[in-house]
């Protein structure tokens, strides 16, 4: 069982990562709309692919312009928190008790 519990425990550090990753692109993507950069650059061009995936259905859903500015990405960093805190420490705990 513990080939399992590895597996499990591999999973939660490979998502971690990623949501991590994800957070960052986030957060740097909401800093960098303050000063408009080139939208033509390859690198912010990636950041808003990115940074829409996740923020584009919260901006369905919700209305998330207040006063001009845009808390899509904020809210986004916070689902993203909440998945981290409570998926990968789920997964971390599941990981021990099979392994």
């Amino acid at each position: 069982m513990f080939v399992i519990g590895n597996l499990v425990e591999a999973i939660a550090k490979i998502l971690d990562v990623v949501l991590q990753l994800l957070m960052i692109v986030v957060l740097i993507n909401a800093l960098l709309s303050w000063v408009r950069p080139d939208p033509n650059n390859p690198i912010v061009m990636f950041l808003e692919r990115v940074s829409d995936i996740v923020c584009a259905p919260i901006r369905r859903l919700f209305p998330t312009v207040f006063s001009g500015i845009d808390f899509a990405p904020f809210i986004a960093m916070l689902l993203i928190w909440f998945v981290q805190s409570w998926l990968v420490a789920s997964l971390h705990g599941l990981a021990l008790r099979i392994g």
